[in-house]
């Protein structure tokens, strides 16, 4: 059986104006939609920014067939770093050891002939390439990985934000005006073009305190930065991965290629192994492009 939902809304925007609808109807996956996830759905469906309040009235289910085909074509972009043996991500942190658990020779004498495998090991500290945090990376009663669900770090609305040159506090003025309920916001710095040189662990770009209480006010969902820290690393302090992963909100570091992608309406993912005890781990990060 297929659902859809059928609702009246009213949508106002941060710079004024605003947009109504009436007898909307969505196609939907289950015969129940809350109204936050229904305001969630409809501001990503239609690409709106900038969107302050959303109202739904009138909302029924209706059982019919989807409007819709099996959906778009999509494009994704790599938006993580590769890792390979001994690769650096941290002044003072070791690289990865890759190798060989079992050679390709070896494993011959295990299989018919014929047939090889290939079984590698891979020693890391888990703050290795592209790598995201959870809670429990800052505070020992926060979610680890094995509590972390799929959907916190996996096909999230997107917005970007773009740093000037130079350019090391992204300040709270970067924020302001973007509609940032429920989606990930990534920091674009330019700072990745460092990456696997001495540049790299410099002083890099960072989001401060106040832009940091201000994304979690907004309720940003997932925050992540293409340098090597979301924090000022000057000194010692923490106070924005404290902020984020104090709200449950994901933290990932070390992204790239974020000027191949656009400013919204894409879909971004940074998906890790499911560790218990672990709250800190490298990822194949990603945006999905559609049509």
């Amino acid at each position: 059986m297929s659902y859809r939902v059928q609702f009246d809304f009213e949508i106002g925007f941060s710079n004024g104006g605003g947009i109504q609808g009436r007898d909307f109807r969505l196609d939907i996956d289950a015969a129940d939609i809350g109204d936050r996830d229904l305001a969630d759905y409809l501001v990503a469906d239609l690409r709106l920014l900038m969107v302050e309040s959303v109202s739904i009235r009138n909302k029924r289910i209706i059982a019919e067939p989807h409007k819709r085909g099996p959906g778009r074509a999509s494009a994704y972009i790599d938006l993580s770093h590769t890792i390979e043996n001994g690769t650096l991500t941290h002044r003072g942190l070791p690289g990865p050891l890759i190798c060989d658990y079992l050679t390709r020779e070896a494993s011959r004498t295990r299989y018919a002939p014929g047939y090889e495998f290939q079984i590698a090991r891979v020693d890391m500290v888990v703050n290795t390439g592209t790598y995201i945090d959870c809670p429990f990376h800052r505070f020992a009663d926060g979610k680890d990985w094995s509590q972390m669900p799929i959907d916190s770090c996996a096909d999230l609305d997107t917005v970007v934000v773009r740093a000037a040159p130079g350019e090391l506090a992204v300040g709270i003025e970067h924020f302001r005006g973007l509609s940032l309920r429920g989606r990930a916001v990534l920091v674009h710095t330019g700072w990745d073009r460092h990456w696997g040189t001495p540049d790299y662990f410099g002083a890099h770009p960072f989001v401060t305190e106040q832009a940091a209480h201000y994304l979690r006010d907004s309720g940003a969902r997932l925050v992540g930065i293409d340098s090597m820290n979301i924090d000022d690393t000057r000194d010692g302090a923490r106070p924005v991965h404290t902020t984020l992963l104090g709200a449950g909100i994901l933290i990932v570091e070390h992204l790239c290629n974020l000027a191949a992608v656009p400013d919204a309406v894409f879909s971004f993912t940074a998906l890790p192994p499911k560790f218990r005890g672990v709250g800190t781990f490298p990822v194949r990060a990603m945006a999905r492009l559609r049509d």
